[in-house]
C-alpha cells in the first residue's frame, strides 16, 4: 500500500524547506542548483528550524534531507567562503555550520539523515553527526577538505573514525576518494541503503516505529551515546537529562515542598536502591 504523505509546511525561508507530517518534521536544503550547498544564511534558517523542533512537543522525530535526487548536500558553498569562513549578507566571515552541527547532538530527538545523492564535504559530516544515516542507491560520500583547502577537526574526523576505523576515516580525508552507498553500508558508515523511489517511504517507516518507542528513553540513549565523545559538553547535557528524571520524582518534590515550607526536608522516607 502506497504511503500517502501530505507535508505541511511549518514556516517559509529562503534556503530551506520546512515541513511537519505526524509527528515527524523534514529540514529539506533548497538549493539543487548547486548540489544543495549551503550557505551563512542556509544554516542560519536550519538552526531556526530546529530550535523550533526542540520547542514542539508535538514532534518527535526530524528528517534532515536535500531537494532534488542528486545531492543531500555538498557541504559549504565555495561561491561564499571568503577569508576565515563562508561571507554572509553582512560580509562577516562564519563557520556557522559547526552551531548546527552541536544542535543536531543537542536536540533530545532522534535526527534521520535522508541521503538522496552526493552527500560530500560539510554535506557528508552532516550526516555524520544525524543519529541515523539511510541512503538511496545512488548516493556518493566522501570528504573534499583538502582538495579544496579545509579539513573538520571535530565531529567529521573523531566522530567518523568511531564509525568506520581510524584506517579507513585517514582514508577518506586524504585521498578525498568517494565511495558508493553500497560501500558506505558495508563500512559502517550509514545504517540502509534504499532503492531511490523509496527512500522517503522508509525513512517514515523508521520514523514511525521510533515514534513508537519511549521518548524518555530514546532521549537518555542518545545523551549517553553522545556523552564520551562530546567531553564535559555531553555530561553536562547527560547530567541535565538525569536531573530533570530527578526533579519528577517525589523525593525531588519533598526537597522543593520543605523548602518552601521551611522545614526540614524528610528524606528518610524513601527507598534507597542498592
Amino acid at each position: 500500500m502506497k504511503l500517502s504523505i501530505d507535508w505541511k509546511l511549518v514556516k517559509k525561508y529562503e534556503d530551506i524547506l520546512f515541513f511537519f507530517w505526524k509527528g515527524i518534521s523534514k529540514i529539506q536544503i533548497n538549493r539543487p542548483w548547486c548540489h544543495n550547498a549551503f550557505r551563512v544564511e542556509t544554516v542560519d534558517e536550519m538552526i531556526d528550524a530546529i530550535d523550533i523542533c526542540r520547542k514542539r512537543e508535538d514532534i518527535d522525530v526530524i528528517i534532515i534531507t536535500g531537494s532534488g535526487n542528486k545531492s543531500f548536500c555538498s557541504g559549504g558553498d565555495q561561491h561564499t567562503r571568503g577569508l576565515g569562513g563562508y561571507l554572509g549578507k553582512d560580509g562577516v566571515p562564519r563557520l556557522n555550520i559547526l552551531d548546527f552541527y552541536k544542535k543536531i547532538r543537542e536536540i533530545p530527538k532522534p535526527v534521520i539523515a535522508m541521503v538522496n545523492g552526493f552527500a560530500i564535504g560539510g554535506g557528508h559530516v552532516l550526516h555524520v553527526v544525524c543519529d541515523l544515516t539511510i541512503a538511496s542507491d545512488n548516493a556518493i560520500f566522501g570528504q573534499s577538505g583538502p582538495r579544496v583547502g579545509s579539513f573538520d577537526g571535530g565531529f567529521g574526523s573523531s566522530y567518523l573514525a568511531r564509525h568506520i576505523g581510524q584506517k579507513r576515516a585517514r582514508e577518506m580525508w586524504f585521498l578525498c576518494k568517494k565511495y558508493s552507498a553500497k560501500e558506505a553500508l558495508s563500512m559502517g558508515l550509514i545504517n540502509k541503503v534504499v532503492n531511490k523511489n523509496i527512500l522517503e517511504k522508509e525513512t517514515i517507516e523508521w520514523c514511525k516505529k521510533i515514534q513508537e518507542r519511549s521518548s524518555m528513553s530514546l532521549r537518555m540513549i542518545k545523551r549517553c551515546l553522545n556523552a564520551e565523545l562530546d567531553g564535559q559538553h555531553g555530561i553536562m547535557q547527560l547530567a541535565g537529562d538525569a536531573t530533570l528524571l530527578f526533579y519528577l520524582t517525589e523525593e525531588s518534590q519533598e526537597g522543593k515542598r520543605a523548602f518552601l515550607e521551611k522545614r526540614i526536608p524528610k528524606f528518610k522516607k524513601f527507598k534507597k536502591f542498592l
